[in-house]
């Protein structure tokens, strides 16, 4: 099997000199990019509303249903793709970071709660009075889009902002949201995992960059996310293997010293442990 792909945005607007931006309706989107329907990534963000048809979407080896208002927004680097009813429609949009914080400057697209890599589902399913409502902004960026009015970008991007908020609002409904200093501690632990997962594993050196104890970091991360630091930081590396497994081009030797692991009988013992079977089980029931 070979490496799954990741497309940036300009292998969808390959018409638009705008390489940071790209919107269409979900059925066509799928005339000239049927290939989305197989595992790939990507390295901008992707938000999608469905307002029709069914089909499952699975998402770093979650599945998920899809009906009328499913909404997904997907992180760049994130394992996706699509198992779509024929009647599929909706809306689907690429934006790259860059694009978002360099206009807003004053806020970046991850102050946003369900852009976190920890807690984070990338799910939301809206009611027929909330998906006529959100719609409406789709619609309007798709009009912009097509178009070449004055101020173009500003209008794009203050309508995705918008559609920002509104998720954001419907979020914090369906999520308990904690104290906003232990918001500020996830996201920033969020951040260093990410960087640092490869080469930093024991819970001890994040709660040193953080610059709190311990024992504050366990109890924060139990209550926002139900887990203990140490259980936070073996997920995402065992994600990350499940992720380097769909390379069969790799050994899993090789994922294992990537990884940072010296023992190999130790990173098998572990994501055993964690997946519920071996790295190389694992990788000859995927796809």
């Amino acid at each position: 099997m070979k490496k799954y792909p990741i497309y940036s945005i300009q292998r969808f607007n390959c018409n638009d000199v705008n390489s940071d931006f790209y919107i269409n309706t979900f059925k066509n989107h799928l005339v000239d990019h049927s290939f989305v329907e197989e595992p790939h990534r990507h390295n901008s963000y992707v938000l999608v509303l469905f307002t029709n048809g069914s089909g499952t979407h699975d998402i770093d080896f979650d599945t998920f249903e899809i009906q009328p208002g499913s909404m997904f927004f997907l992180q760049p680097g994130q394992i996706h793709n699509w198992d779509l009813s024929e009647d599929i429609d909706g809306f689907v949009v690429f934006y790259s970071q860059e694009m978002y914080n360099l206009y807003f400057r004053q806020k970046t697209i991850d102050t946003y709660p369900f852009y976190y890599s920890l807690g984070n589902s990338p799910e939301m399913v809206l009611d027929a009075k909330e998906v006529k409502m959100i719609e409406f902004y789709f619609l309007n960026m798709l009009e912009e889009y097509s178009g070449n009015k004055m101020m173009k970008q500003d209008k794009i991007v203050n309508l995705l902002d918008s559609i920002h908020i509104e998720i954001a609002r419907k979020y914090t409904e369906n999520n308990v949201i904690e104290t906003h200093s232990y918001n500020v501690k996830i996201r920033d632990f969020n951040t260093l995992l990410e960087n640092h997962f490869l080469t930093e594993k024991t819970p001890s050196f994040y709660a040193s960059q953080l610059h709190i104890t311990l024992k504050h970091l366990n109890r924060i991360c139990n209550e926002i996310l139900k887990k203990t630091t140490t259980q936070v930081v073996t997920d995402r590396i065992i994600l990350e293997a499940k992720r380097m497994l769909m390379d069969k081009k790799r050994t899993v030797n090789e994922i294992a010293s990537m990884l940072g692991f010296d023992d190999y009988s130790y990173f098998v013992r572990l994501f055993k442990k964690h997946a519920g079977m071996t790295p190389t089980i694992f990788r000859s029931i995927k796809k």
